[in-house]
């Protein structure tokens, strides 16, 4: 996943990688290292041709991680939609954003935090939905609808604490 650079653990160092690359004059290496960061190649152009004055923002190094960690995980359906509540997250707070780029994180665990939640609080269907579609046995049910999967969410990666909420990017 992060193989020739290994995984940045900020927006910043990430930044300063592309810096020492630039001062270099090494333009492969940021398409690189921007491809291993989930950063499109239209940025880093941007950023070779000093269109800009860094190669990422908290918001786009945040949303990086998420599209490499995705790529590897591909989920779906439900775990598609928790993963768009993160990126929703990360574009409403700062702390968020930052919080999702760090080493101690990753969607992965996220999705565990959820399933975890998903087992502990499952709830036995009722007998007519089940005949209704056919199920027989009992089953139980609990996936978090969208407000508790963000508390989860946030819970994960800011670590209990909500940070800033309105703090935009």
């Amino acid at each position: 996943m992060f193989d020739k650079f290994g995984e940045f653990d900020s927006w910043e160092e990430i930044n300063r990688a592309a810096a020492a690359q630039k001062a270099e004059g090494d333009h492969r290496a940021i398409y690189l290292l921007a491809k291993e960061n989930g950063i499109d190649k239209e940025d880093a152009l941007d950023y070779i041709n000093d269109d800009t004055d860094a190669l990422v923002t908290p918001l786009t190094a945040a949303f990086g991680k998420l599209a490499v960690e995705a790529e590897k995980l591909t989920p779906y359906e439900i775990m598609a939609d928790w993963l768009e509540y993160i990126r929703m997250r990360c574009m409403e707070s700062s702390p968020m954003a930052l919080a999702v780029r760090s080493k101690e994180k990753s969607l992965k665990g996220c999705i565990a935090a959820l399933l975890t939640w998903s087992f502990k609080n499952a709830k036995p269907v009722d007998r007519d939905i089940l005949k209704q579609a056919k199920v027989s046995g009992q089953v139980s049910l609990g996936i978090p609808g969208m407000g508790r999967a963000r508390q989860i969410i946030t819970d994960y990666y800011l670590n209990g604490k909500e940070g800033n909420r309105d703090a935009g990017i």
